[in-house]
């Protein structure tokens, strides 16, 4: 599974004051603009009306390092401040792989007050959404329907198979744009957009692996920052195998939130036999043929058992829908798991997914053993799901792109930056954000007491009022401030 998705927001529909008056900016200048320094100019944008919204696309460089040569095309949309504007917020869901495009309006819908003062702009990153989009030939149900849990030949040779189609695929189909998908180009697009829209600065929301894209924009561009919020950090800097077991731990700790809350519901099917109930279902998933789904399309094999779980640990909303899964597959009937699952597989793009994952982190090319290995390993500290959290980046050992690693982000020359962390979100581990927000130099720690991955515009007060007061006022919180 790819776990650093930004789910929680498509479900949900002690201050001190920073020097500064309201609507004002950073009082560093910004340079000129590096997509400009290039030598490449982007043109103008120009707005039209798209279902509500304002969109446009916008022509950037492939290769930045070759900036009169071969462009690609940008997806861009826009909701216009109502009021007063104060500049331009960016938003990024995370993935890597998710539309930004289309979360420019629920921001604008649940934040009003932020809204009234900027505009908020999704910008799809290269090879997602209406961006140059990327799709490779393996269906995601085929690629994601396979043992992800290793305990025979055959298992171990089904996954290999699987994987090695997939990435051939990509391949073949891209072989000049996979180089060109990482964070680093997404933050360069980032800043071409704000050059076009002939804005000094920006402001930037970013969920999940889009706090990557806003760290990695901190770094190249810190003076064209006007103010920055990243809400279920990555920790640039770890291998992507170190990665992985963090998230693995993540999601073993989600699960004993969610044991803990059916053991005490009344209404949970598996009151008082929680655990041994997802163990049961993941054990009676490893038979052959699996559980049958007669409401689904295909049995719930290990890999939708797995998967169907770990996506119901992204939020409570849907813990409730996994209590009913959980008992109807007891009774012999996986389709609530094999939902689950689709639920996941349809949240964005997984190619990109990959194509980031594998350019953005260090990983043991070429040696699919050092992934099973690590795998093993993991499942000792994370029996439930690490073992598939790790071989979902098995893709990484024959990517055809090397690594380029993104190292950890200090941005001394930054704005103060919010970082958003909360305490039982399994796909970004609180410890997570607490290391982004120590390695910033001028990172503020918030701490959100709760379960689910991220919280801004979720509907918690304390963490959107604190976010609305630093966009629109320029009230800095209190560093390693909590919300209960």
């Amino acid at each position: 599974m790819a776990p650093l998705r930004r789910v929680a927001l498509c479900i949900a529909l002690v201050l001190v004051v920073a020097a500064c008056a309201k609507g004002s900016t950073p009082s560093t200048e910004g340079d000129a603009s590096p997509a400009l320094t290039s030598g490449f100019v982007p043109a103008p944008i120009s707005w039209e009306d798209c279902d509500g919204v304002e969109c446009a696309t916008l022509a950037v460089p492939l290769d930045y390092t070759k900036p009169d040569g071969k462009t690609i095309e940008l997806y861009i949309t826009r909701v216009p401040a109502e009021g007063e504007r104060y500049g331009a917020l960016f938003v990024n869901p995370g993935g890597p792989g998710a539309s930004a495009s289309d979360l420019a309006g629920y921001v604008a819908s649940v934040l009003p007050e932020v809204a009234e003062h900027y505009d908020i702009i999704g910008l799809d990153p290269r090879g997602v959404g209406g961006s140059t989009p990327i799709s490779c030939g393996v269906d995601l149900a085929e690629l994601y329907g396979v043992d992800p849990t290793i305990d025979s030949p055959a298992d171990r040779a089904a996954i290999l198979e699987v994987t090695d189609r997939y990435v051939t695929d990509c391949a073949k189909r891209y072989p000049e744009l996979l180089a060109h998908l990482g964070t680093t180009d997404v933050a360069r697009d980032m800043d071409t957009v704000r050059a076009a829209m002939d804005d000094e600065r920006l402001s930037y929301l970013g969920y999940s692996y889009g706090t990557a894209i806003g760290q990695e924009y901190a770094r190249l561009f810190p003076t064209h920052i006007n103010k920055m919020v990243l809400d279920g950090a990555v920790a640039l800097g770890p291998s992507g195998l170190q990665q992985a077991g963090e998230q693995a731990l993540g999601f073993e700790t989600g699960l004993t939130r969610y044991v803990d809350h059916c053991n005490a519901d009344p209404e949970c099917p598996a009151r008082g036999q929680a655990l041994e109930s997802v163990e049961q279902v993941l054990a009676l998933a490893e038979q052959p043929g699996g559980i049958p789904a007669p409401g689904a399309d295909r049995p719930a094999g290990p890999g939708e058992a797995s998967l169907g779980m770990s996506y119901a640990m992204y939020s409570e909303d849907l813990w409730y829908q996994l209590d009913q899964a959980v008992s109807d597959a007891l009774g012999g009937d996986g389709s609530g798991l094999v939902s689950l699952a689709d639920g996941y597989l349809q949240a964005a793009g997984f190619e990109v997914y990959f194509a980031v994952s594998c350019l953005d982190f260090s990983w043991p090319s070429g040696d699919p053993e050092a992934f099973f290995a690590a795998a093993t390993s993991v499942a000792e500290t994370a029996p439930h799901f690490g073992e598939a959290l790790v071989l979902d980046y098995l893709r990484c050992a024959d990517w055809p792109v090397a690594p380029v690693p993104l190292d950890a982000v200090t941005a001394p020359e930054a704005p103060p930056i919010l970082v958003i962390s909360t305490t039982g979100d399994p796909a970004t581990p609180y410890a997570s954000g607490v290391a982004v927000a120590q390695t910033l130099r001028n990172g503020i720690l918030i701490t959100n007491e709760g379960n689910g991955h991220t919280v801004v515009g979720t509907g918690k007060k304390c963490i959107d009022d604190l976010v609305t007061e630093y966009l629109i006022n320029n009230i800095v919180p209190k560093n390693d401030t909590t919300c209960s």
